[in-house]
């Protein structure tokens, strides 16, 4: 009987070890994100092409391992990741696919996302899995047109392609009945999936944060804004309806999805089954700076930033829903792609962003983290004017990018520093 007791007791503290230690589930009250009974505030970072280096025929898990590790090390719990690519197919695209051809995948990155899903939870990080992409870099959208009858991609990178022609193509999406109804047979294809690693059901895994619908869905027309929003409801509904335990955001730019409009962007996300906002801050691409003249372009970048911030924070407040800053960059200095090149303004951008959040979680206001683009960690470019080749090391820039050109790689110690100064105060 002794004998007995005494392993019912030992069994017993075992069991509740293992419930203190396990991770706790992100959930969302009001303007604030929780993790378990605590308020959880972050400064995460954009990982994207993670599953693809936890593949075991493309990938390179020692490295995958190290770049978690030193993330871990510099306070960062956050990572946003895209659940594969579509197509694989053409030049600026990622390849390999994890959808190949449409509804047919590729079991060895479907085992690299279960890889990386694992190895984070033993981290006791987190996940932000999106699910499509408004941009031709990873099929999405516009992948999805060409497998159902719409023509052959207009990749804005292979001429005579543009940008304009691109966007006008991908504007169809939200048209195209068997194109929405192939992206859903994905989303319950992922969301069905149980873990072959932890043999945890994604579903139940506290892991996973967030199911975003996208990478920067957008209502392109101020035409297209009810098919848009229609779209952009349903699919939300559907990933509602498949997970109860996770959070789910749109993945929206904000305003610059929403045709420069913050009653769009604010229309656009009504739906209570939206936990949480989503805003992109891109000083580069939006021509507020020019890294050949950064001493003059720099001031108005922050200040440029700082309105874009209070616009939207604006908006989380009236919908009473927390926000996330969760994609920004800016080049080294003359656009250089080499670890080791001078990041000073990129600090001084990121120290803005992060300050802003600091500020906020401080005031209870409704901006409680940042997750910047993006982490680089061991890769870097191998041609001179950075361009992707298929064997080629990942960074955090996709393929139709300069590899290097937003990148923090795991040698840039002044940048993670900062990332562990807010992580530290905003952990406390």
């Amino acid at each position: 009987m002794k004998n007995r007791f005494l392993k019912t007791i030992g069994l017993a503290l075992i069991v509740t070890t293992m419930a203190c230690q396990a991770q706790e589930r992100i959930t969302v009250k009001g303007t604030q994100f929780y993790k378990g009974d605590k308020p959880y505030a972050y400064i995460g970072t954009n990982y994207w092409y993670g599953s693809l280096l936890a593949s075991k025929k493309v990938g390179d898990r020692k490295r995958l391992l190290r770049e978690l590790d030193l993330m871990q090390k510099n306070g960062i719990d956050n990572l946003r990741i895209i659940v594969g690519g579509d197509g694989g197919k053409y030049d600026f695209t990622v390849r390999p696919a994890l959808q190949y051809e449409q509804g047919k995948y590729d079991n060895d990155l479907l085992d690299g996302l279960d890889f990386l899903i694992n190895e984070m939870g033993k981290r006791k990080m987190y996940a932000v899995l999106y699910l499509t992409n408004n941009w031709e870099w990873s099929g999405g959208m516009s992948q999805y047109l060409e497998w159902n009858g719409k023509g052959a991609i207009p990749v804005p990178n292979i001429a005579p392609n543009t940008w304009p022609q691109f966007m006008s193509y991908t504007e169809q999406f939200h048209s195209c009945e068997p194109c929405m109804k192939a992206l859903e047979n994905h989303v319950k294809f992922i969301m069905g999936r149980t873990n072959n690693y932890s043999k945890k059901k994604y579903t139940q895994d506290n892991t996973i944060m967030s199911w975003q619908v996208g990478n920067e869905p957008r209502t392109f027309t101020p035409e297209n804004e009810a098919k848009f929003t229609s779209w952009l409801n349903n699919i939300v509904n559907l990933i509602d309806s498949l997970d109860k335990n996770h959070l789910v955001s749109t993945g929206s730019e904000g305003k610059n999805s929403s045709n420069d409009s913050m009653e769009i962007f604010e229309r656009t996300h009504q739906n209570p089954n939206i936990d949480y906002l989503t805003m992109h801050i891109w000083p580069k691409n939006w021509n507020w700076f020019k890294a050949d003249n950064a001493e003059a372009t720099l001031p108005t970048t922050l200040e440029n930033a700082g309105n874009y911030i209070d616009d939207h924070i604006k908006v989380a407040n009236t919908l009473k829903r927390p926000i996330i800053i969760e994609e920004f960059g800016l080049p080294r200095e003359n656009e250089n792609l080499a670890a080791g090149s001078s990041v000073a303004n990129r600090d001084v951008f990121y120290n803005y962003i992060f300050n802003r959040v600091a500020e906020s979680v401080k005031n209870n206001g409704p901006l409680q983290g940042a997750n910047f683009w993006g982490f680089g960690g061991e890769g870097k470019a191998i041609t001179k004017d950075g361009k992707w080749n298929p064997g080629d090391p990942l960074t955090t820039d996709p393929p139709q990018e300069p590899q290097g050109l937003n990148s923090v790689f795991s040698s840039d110690k002044s940048t993670l520093d900062i990332v562990k100064k807010y992580n530290l105060e905003l952990k406390k």
